[in-house]
C-alpha cells in the first residue's frame, strides 16, 4: 500500500523539525553553560599545607602556586629561612602573577604589572597590592622536613 501524500508529508515535516530542534538545542545549551556558570560552594579555608620546605619546585624556581580554597596563592622563596605567600591574582584583571627569580620580583606576563616581594605595586597598571598570607613551617616528625602552612594574616 502506497503512503497517502499528507503522511509523507507529515513524516517530513517531523524529520525537519526534529533535525532543526536538535541543532537548536546542540548551539543553545553551550551558550547558556558559559553564561551561568555552576554555583560552587565556597570553601571556608583557613590555612593549607603547601608541601615540604624542601619541595623541588620551590627550590629550582623560587616560587609555586598554591591552590587556597577557590583562590590561587603564590608562595616564594626568598632565602633559606625567609619564605612568603600573596595572592597570586593581579590586582589589574585577575591573572596569575610569577616569580622571576633572576630579578626578585613578582611580575604578571599579561600586562607587565610588578610587585616587590613585600607584595606592593612597583610598576605597570595594577592599581593596588597583592594580598599578604602568613606563613609558617610545621614539624612533621622525626626525620621528615617540616611543612610549609600558609594561613590568612
Amino acid at each position: 500500500m502506497e503512503a497517502s501524500i499528507p503522511d509523507r508529508r507529515r513524516f517530513i515535516n517531523w524529520v525537519l523539525g526534529t533535525g532543526f530542534g536538535a541543532l537548536t538545542a546542540s548551539v543553545l545549551y553551550p551558550v547558556l553553560r558559559y553564561v551561568s556558570p555552576p554555583r560552587m560552594p565556597e570553601a571556608s579555608t583557613n590555612q593549607v599545607e603547601a608541601g615540604p620546605a624542601n619541595d623541588p619546585q620551590l627550590m629550582d624556581k623560587g616560587f609555586k602556586i598554591v591552590r587556597f580554597g577557590a583562590e590561587p596563592v603564590i608562595l616564594i622563596r626568598v632565602s633559606d629561612t625567609d619564605l612568603r605567600a600573596f595572592s597570586a591574582t593581579c590586582t589589574h584583571l585577575d591573572c596569575i602573577v610569577g616569580y622571576q627569580k633572576d630579578k626578585t620580583r613578582i611580575y604578571c606576563n599579561c600586562h607587565g604589572g610588578v610587585y616587590d616581594l613585600n607584595g606592593r605595586n612597583v610598576a605597570g597598571p595594577p592599581p593596588r597590592p597583592l594580598t599578604p598570607y602568613k606563613v609558617n613551617l610545621a614539624a612533621k616528625g622525626a626525620g621528615q622536613p617540616p611543612a610549609v602552612v600558609i594561613s590568612k594574616a
